[in-house]
């Protein structure tokens, strides 16, 4: 049995044009059949209320101003929002932090390195005060010119494994363990700490605004495609409306 909805055959042709734009998906020839026939749906649909437009987006950009609407968020349901959602709104924590870097070379293997970094890591833990002294001596990063000194860093500045170290250390803690990432082994020390600030309500009212009218109007949107779906009379497949991009 061919594919056909509202009784009109949907091509082989059509389908094959639309695959192109589905390559990434898990099955691109299923995605290509879904969108092709709710496509059709919403055409179908135009065309019974009567909706034109230049081509076949413009009709159904039409359909959904006609047919879907949704309500403004207004200022309580986006403070609702705001404090529901506190820690979206707020800015990162700041660390200051200083590292000495032992980076692996073919002429310096990692076995060599791990040996003099947990010697220099036992020299700090007996002797704080020598970091920067140590850090010019042996780092391979150019911040041991400084001391070490990497500045203040957001979450995502580093490699997610010095991010996860750096983050759980206190002000002034030196990690007690070396830390590998690809760049080599890490003495990690973090420094000052500078806490993020909420963002003012006032400040983010308009963008939460317009991210709760564009949840409203997914919703929305999707309850109306289901609704065409069921009521059309879709032959060879079974749709699920609001899966298909348009709806995006």
């Amino acid at each position: 049995m061919g594919i056909a909805v509202n009784g009109v055959d949907i091509s082989d042709s059509a389908i094959e044009a639309e695959i192109m734009h589905h390559q990434q998906a898990e099955n691109p020839l299923r995605e290509a059949v879904h969108e092709v026939v709710l496509r059709r749906v919403l055409l179908d649909e135009a065309a019974r209320l009567g909706i034109a437009g230049q081509g076949e987006d413009e009709r159904i950009e039409a359909l959904f101003a006609c047919e879907v609407t949704v309500p403004q968020a207004d200022d309580d349901a986006c403070l609702r929002y705001y404090i529901g959602q506190a820690e979206r709104f707020r800015s990162g924590d700041l660390v200051e932090a200083r590292h000495i870097l032992f980076q692996v070379t073919p002429a310096a293997p990692l076995e060599l390195m791990r040996q003099t970094a947990e010697a220099i890591l036992a020299e700090l833990q007996a002797q704080p005060a020598r970091f920067a002294e140590l850090a010019a001596q042996y780092s391979n990063c150019p911040s041991g010119a400084i001391g070490g000194s990497l500045g203040q860093l957001a979450r995502g500045q580093c490699v997610p494994e010095f991010d996860e170290l750096l983050f759980r250390l206190q002000p002034g803690e030196l990690s007690g363990r070396l830390l590998e990432t690809r760049f080599g082994l890490h003495i990690v020390q973090a420094q000052r700490r500078v806490a993020g600030e909420v963002i003012p309500f006032a400040t983010l009212k308009a963008q939460i605004a317009d991210e709760l009218q564009r949840q409203s109007w997914q919703r929305a949107l999707h309850q109306y495609l289901h609704i065409l779906v069921g009521r059309a009379d879709i032959e060879g497949v079974e749709l699920e409306g609001a899966n298909s991009p348009l709806v995006q």
